[in-house]
């Protein structure tokens, strides 16, 4: 009996697979489709709460904490590993980030597939970007002194801890990047605010 169960597992599928597909008719006669029943969407209640803007999501108090440090006091939790080159201070990386305050976890910038020039960011960032290769997700707990210090920087008061969450996408070397400005004009709009 055991081995008519196992036959009748390896042959079942076969049965039961043509069935989910459906018939194809060869005579050319119509198939009749079977349909379940419509089932009506509950209507959707109106909500007259306003949303304060700027919308500023918060960032939960274990998203904020950071497991390792590094002799400068960067503080910093690999998130998704990687393996390989890492940008130098003089590359330009491409990143997606999200800043947000380590006291409240107050979010005050994020930024999808942004070029940034590793030597031209906050010293905490930088130093960040430098430990990772591509792919790598790593967030930074950058001290306030080693993002902006005593000064208050837009949504940011001034003695503030940062966090960030970072994925590093690609980088450029300075020598490429050089090669590709070389390669025509620049542009004014070649801008981008940098954390």
């Amino acid at each position: 009996m055991n081995s008519s169960f196992r036959a009748l597992r390896r042959l079942l599928p076969m049965l039961v697979l043509p069935l989910l597909v459906g018939p194809l008719p060869a005579s050319g006669a119509t198939v009749r489709k079977v349909t379940a029943p419509a089932i009506a969407p509950k209507p959707v209640k109106a909500n007259d709460n306003i949303i304060a803007l700027p919308l500023t999501p918060i960032v939960p108090a274990a998203q904020r904490l950071c497991t390792s440090r590094t002799p400068s006091g960067l503080a910093y939790t690999v998130l998704r590993p990687a393996s390989g080159p890492r940008p130098a201070g003089d590359a330009t990386v491409l990143v997606n980030y999200i800043g947000y305050l380590a006291t409240t976890g107050s979010v005050f910038d994020q930024g999808m597939r942004s070029p940034l020039p590793v030597g031209e960011v906050i010293p905490g960032f930088s130093e960040g970007l430098q430990m990772i290769a591509k792919s790598a997700i790593v967030r930074l707990c950058i001290p306030a002194a080693m993002g902006y210090g005593a000064q208050a920087s837009g949504p940011i008061p001034a003695n503030s801890d940062l966090v960030f969450q970072v994925e590093l996408l690609d980088f450029k070397s300075a020598a490429e990047m050089k090669d590709i400005r070389g390669a025509g004009p620049a542009s004014q709009n070649d801008a981008v605010p940098r954390p």
